[in-house]
């Protein structure tokens, strides 16, 4: 069969069966920051076939995080999520460091350290002296400008927020967050990269909280108001919720899974900057705070949980 526009060996090298460029592909990506997010975003790269590479601020710390990340995997194991092979093979595209000068070499880096804004600061300025100025600098942030911490570096149409849920390797979808100066090559690549992890994206202009956690926040707030207030028990008001709503999960256990603590901040910085009393914490909220009750991951929160993040 004749073809009369015949094309070119170097166009079909550049493209992949999506059409998509293979220069746009990530094959690399450094994530700072392994707590409970940054592990999760990490796990989820490695399944797609993506190497990672997890800096952490000491080696006991990079490695308790590489040990949560094996104790998570196995969890999935048991819940028939994933194979011992499967588990392995997302083990082997992980690497830790405390050595932040190892992320030279990546393709994306992905901050994902706590909700500080004078931290992050820092790191995006430290990330941006080390770096290719080609690399893109993407923020987990969920409710912090996006655009300031753009200008403290040299490459600020590079920087774009990439809000996930949790848990990460789960949740489909992802938020992507417009800096005032993200540039639309930088949108592209990383929405590329978005959906070699399988995320539905949400393009998000820039405003405090974005789409996903303004929306939730005041409900989880109500709904602990109307346990604070004793109007239902916390397993009355998530069985309210889940089959009243369809959801798959009541408010006071999705709590739970985020993180009282991560939700107490978001609460705090939504409040700040946006000066609505709908975001103001819930005392109750402040209180399990204090005792360290923060969910799942410490055992405790609004519910009592396993070893397997199981409610017991």
């Amino acid at each position: 069969m004749n073809n009369n526009n015949p094309q070119k060996i170097e166009d079909l090298i550049g493209e992949n069966i999506s059409g998509q460029s293979t220069r746009e592909k990530i094959s690399y990506v450094a994530i700072i920051g392994l707590g409970v997010m940054g592990r999760g975003i990490g796990q989820a790269i490695a399944a797609a076939g993506i190497d990672v590479l997890g800096v952490e601020r000491n080696q006991k710390i990079a490695e308790e995080s590489m040990d949560a990340i094996k104790t998570n995997l196995d969890r999935e194991i048991q819940r028939w999520a994933i194979t011992k092979s499967e588990r392995q093979s997302i083990l082997s595209r992980v690497k830790i460091t405390d050595e932040i000068d190892q992320i030279t070499n990546c393709d994306i880096v992905i901050e994902a350290i706590d909700e500080d804004f004078g931290a992050k600061e820092a790191l995006f300025q430290k990330i941006d002296t080390l770096c290719d100025p080609e690399t893109i600098i993407i923020s987990n942030t969920s409710t912090l400008n996006l655009t300031k911490l753009a200008e403290k570096t040299r490459r600020a149409e590079k920087i774009i927020g990439m809000h996930f849920l949790q848990p990460v390797p789960k949740v489909p979808l992802v938020e992507l967050i417009r800096a005032l100066k993200t540039s639309d090559d930088t949108f592209t690549t990383v929405k590329h990269f978005a959906e070699q992890l399988n995320k539905t994206v949400v393009e998000v202009y820039e405003y405090p909280g974005f789409v996903t956690t303004r929306v939730i926040v005041p409900m989880l707030n109500e709904a602990m108001h109307v346990l604070m207030e004793g109007i239902a028990t916390a397993e009355g008001i998530d069985t309210a919720m889940r089959l009243g709503y369809n959801q798959t999960m009541g408010p006071l256990e999705l709590s739970d899974t985020i993180g009282l603590d991560e939700v107490h901040t978001w609460m705090e910085t939504l409040f700040r900057e946006l000066g609505d009393l709908k975001y103001r914490p819930c005392p109750i909220l402040k209180k399990l705070v204090r005792e360290g009750k923060l969910g799942k991951k410490t055992g405790e929160g609004f519910f009592k949980y396993n070893q397997l993040g199981q409610k017991i």
